[in-house]
């Protein structure tokens, strides 16, 4: 099987936790956000899916990924379809919708973290809603921003077996996930997640264990990992991170 992953070109967003996810499995894969519009790639390979003609079930937004006849959007769903065919997911059905429900609980995170940079409205620029954009960030770091991790480090502690991950003895799209979401807020909080996390130490572990891995070090060092930058979902704005 080749994946076809589409989303934005020039930003890690969304896709990139199903790119972990595929470059952990060393999955066969071809991500149209880093092909030019020549090439197929950038914004116009997404146009026709988004447009939904002659499409029966189209995607409401990037990122979807096709898998053979079958078009599958949303991060979590798309994960939740590969994890078991990508050995990222625990074969009995109420592991697999264990680390759903975890991933599911990181979406929400991930839109809480979205959010402190744009509270008002997407389509605004941040300029336009920056003294929003302080006190959103502020009740985040203050609030929001520990009682989810904490809740990811107390899952992590109670998860008995061997090793650093949140799920059983073996890693999965979630412990990969959790990795990103760490990564993401070091960049956007650099002070608030450097105080932070003192107090996570498996957390810690867990996101040293996942960027430490043969397979995602050299997707990392491949050129193809996009930075973090002030497009995506984790933007380092330092008058936010107070």
């Amino acid at each position: 099987m080749v994946y076809h992953l589409y989303y934005w070109p020039g930003i890690q967003g969304r896709g990139e936790f199903v790119r972990l996810a595929l470059e952990e499995a060393a999955a066969e894969y071809v991500d149209y956000a880093l092909l030019s519009p020549k090439r197929g790639g950038g914004v116009p390979a997404l146009e026709l899916y988004l447009a939904g003609a002659g499409i029966a079930r189209p995607p409401f937004a990037p990122p979807f990924l096709q898998a053979g006849a079958q078009l599958i959007g949303q991060t979590a769903n798309i994960l939740l379809f590969l994890g078991t065919r990508l050995r990222l997911a625990p074969r009995d059905e109420a592991g697999r919708l264990w680390v759903h429900q975890l991933q599911l609980t990181m979406a929400d995170l991930i839109s809480e973290i979205h959010d402190t940079h744009h509270p008002l409205a997407v389509s605004l620029h941040y300029k336009r809603q920056q003294p929003a954009a302080k006190r959103r960030s502020k009740e985040f770091i203050a609030n929001r921003m520990p009682k989810f991790l904490q809740y990811f480090e107390t899952v992590a502690q109670r998860n008995h077996a061997a090793g650093p991950w949140l799920v059983g003895r073996r890693l999965t799209y979630a412990d990969l996930s959790m990795a990103q979401i760490i990564a993401g807020l070091q960049y956007a909080f650099p002070r608030a997640m450097g105080l932070r996390m003192r107090s996570l130490p498996r957390l810690r572990a867990l996101h040293e264990a996942v960027f430490t891995r043969p397979r995602i070090l050299r997707y990392l060092n491949s050129g193809r990992r996009l930075a973090f930058n002030e497009e995506g979902i984790f933007r380092h704005y330092p008058e936010l991170d107070r």
